[in-house]
């Protein structure tokens, strides 16, 4: 069965080629523009069903205007080799797409004055051992420029490939902080250095944020995400699995299950998240109307920078073109999160006040998922469908 139906009436590692390949695009269309008004778009779902065989896709799609879905459904089977198909409604990893939340988080504390991007992180963690922490801030933590460690550069990869970073139980000194504000082991770079994208930025900036809130991140996350917004599935990994943790999809990796060597709890403010996609919807739609961070400190969030690949504060912000959608660009605030053998796409189109998450459980999904900016691959062939004419 190639899917179930319910209809309504999350890096881009692209460098400087991205750079070299983007450019000022035209106006949106007429039939964009009367998206952007209100109006629904039209699909054209046999375009979609044909982009998710060719991918031999196995998860879930949603695509949303406004506060409606207007097109969701599950694909494939849940495990290799069984017949229990994928169904809507399930938990999943939000992996990277947590520190889209952190970042969020982060421009609160902005808009209320108690955060400025720009200070050196020791004037929020004067006991820091980070490397240049007087002279490191939560921009460069936010735009993976801090020169930090990386957890498959200095720790021991065992258990499958596993960096000790990910495998050690959370806490001790190999996990964290504590290791994250360890000595490089080369020649430290004065920052901002090159962009270089790692956990330990996020969980850096977790700790900032705590030693300004006196909460945990997972207190912040409740009350500031969660709560407000009565998403009821959000939560993080604990070191003990709970009920709704140990419900989440699981990964599988080269038609096996993944590996049940690493912690998904020592992720933390980096990737430790989890919750269904009508949570993240509801999520996305909070922070475009708003409600969760003014507009001056998201437009701040979504300020893509060319030098970083488009880089923004916790995911990236761009502009492309999409085949069909002829003299008319998309700009996408984009955020992937893959950990294991989950993956997820959240796509946000502010203009067009879209939303399209996309989950997978088959290994890491960047071949088939593909590139936006490069026309190829089911990203782009699903945002393609969605807003295109047929090429």
């Amino acid at each position: 069965m190639l899917g179930r139906t319910r209809s309504a009436a999350r890096r881009l590692p692209c460098g400087i080629l991205c750079v070299l390949v983007l450019s000022v695009l035209a106006p949106m269309t007429a039939a964009q523009a009367q998206m952007a008004a209100g109006g629904a778009p039209r699909i054209d779902e046999s375009r979609l069903v044909a982009a998710m065989k060719a991918a031999d896709f196995a998860g879930t799609l949603l695509i949303a205007q406004g506060d409606r879905i207007v097109f969701e459904r599950a694909y494939g089977p849940a495990e290799p080799g069984v017949t229990a198909p994928h169904r809507l409604g399930r938990i999943w990893r939000w992996a990277s797409v947590t520190k889209q939340i952190t970042a969020t988080l982060a421009m609160q504390e902005v808009a209320a004055g108690r955060l400025d991007l720009d200070q050196p992180i020791a004037r929020y963690l004067p006991r820091s051992r980070a490397p240049h922490a007087d002279i490191l801030t939560p921009r460069m933590l936010m735009q993976h420029v801090s020169g930090l460690r990386h957890a498959d550069d200095f720790t021991p990869k065992d258990n499958d490939g596993w960096p000790y970073f990910y495998t050690a139980p959370l806490g001790s000194p190999e996990t964290g902080v504590t290791w994250c504000e360890g000595p490089t082991g080369k020649p430290d770079k004065v920052p901002p250095a090159d962009f270089r994208y790692g956990d330990c930025d996020f969980i850096m900036m977790g700790a900032v944020l705590e030693a300004i809130t006196g909460k945990t991140y997972a207190a912040l996350v409740k009350e500031r995400i969660a709560r407000p917004l009565g998403l009821r599935t959000v939560g993080m990994f604990p070191k003990t699995p709970s009920k709704l943790s140990r419900s989440a999809v699981r990964g599988f990796e080269g038609g096996k299950p993944e590996s049940r060597a690493f912690h998904l709890a020592n992720f933390g403010p980096a990737g430790a998240l989890f919750g269904t996609t009508h949570d993240l919807l509801a999520f996305d739609r909070a922070l475009m109307s708003g409600k969760l961070v003014p507009p001056a400190q998201r437009a701040v969030m979504w300020s893509g920078q060319p030098r970083y690949g488009y880089a923004a504060l916790g995911q990236w912000s761009y502009d492309t073109a999409l085949k069909g959608c002829e003299g008319a660009g998309v700009h996408l605030v984009e955020r992937r999160g893959h950990i294991g053998g989950v993956s997820l796409r959240n796509i946000i189109l502010p203009e067009l006040d879209m939303v399209v998450i996309m989950t997978w459980n088959r290994g890491s999904a960047e071949e088939a998922f593909g590139e936006v900016w490069q026309q190829a691959g089911l990203t782009h062939d699903v945002l393609a469908a969605a807003l295109c004419k047929a090429s």
